[in-house]
């Protein structure tokens, strides 16, 4: 009687514990965390920092723009004049930080930044 108690409990705790693993709540809330689990960072997206922002200048043509900040992560199909780039690190299971710039060119040449990161040294 006592095994099989024991035996039902333990197919009982192994059972939540993996259906807990496998999804969140209804709330929405974050996922079972187990003490002491290495939880690996989150990378998506193009890297943007500010110092790649302050290298961009008005008037620079798209090669100069795409050798600073690397190939846009969305061209728009229908504006081929607006780049977009977007950064997403989520360390180490803790929350979501995102970073977005969107370049609009015009006549080949780099017009105006928006989004998150401005330029420092306030040329735009």
């Amino acid at each position: 009687m006592q095994k099989t108690t024991i035996a039902l409990a333990a197919a009982l705790f192994s059972t939540t514990l993996l259906t807990g693993c496998a999804s969140s709540t209804d709330s929405g809330s974050k996922l079972i965390s187990f003490p002491g689990a290495y939880k690996i960072d989150i990378q998506q997206g193009n890297v943007i920092t500010q110092e790649m922002i302050n290298q961009l200048r008005p008037g620079m043509t798209r090669a100069q723009v795409q050798y600073v900040m690397g190939t846009p992560l969305l061209e728009d199909t229908f504006n081929r004049n607006r780049w977009d780039y977007i950064y997403s690190l989520q360390p180490g299971g803790k929350d979501r930080e995102q970073k977005t710039v969107t370049l609009f060119f015009e006549n080949d040449q780099l017009r105006s930044i928006q989004g998150d990161l401005k330029p420092e040294n306030n040329q735009q």
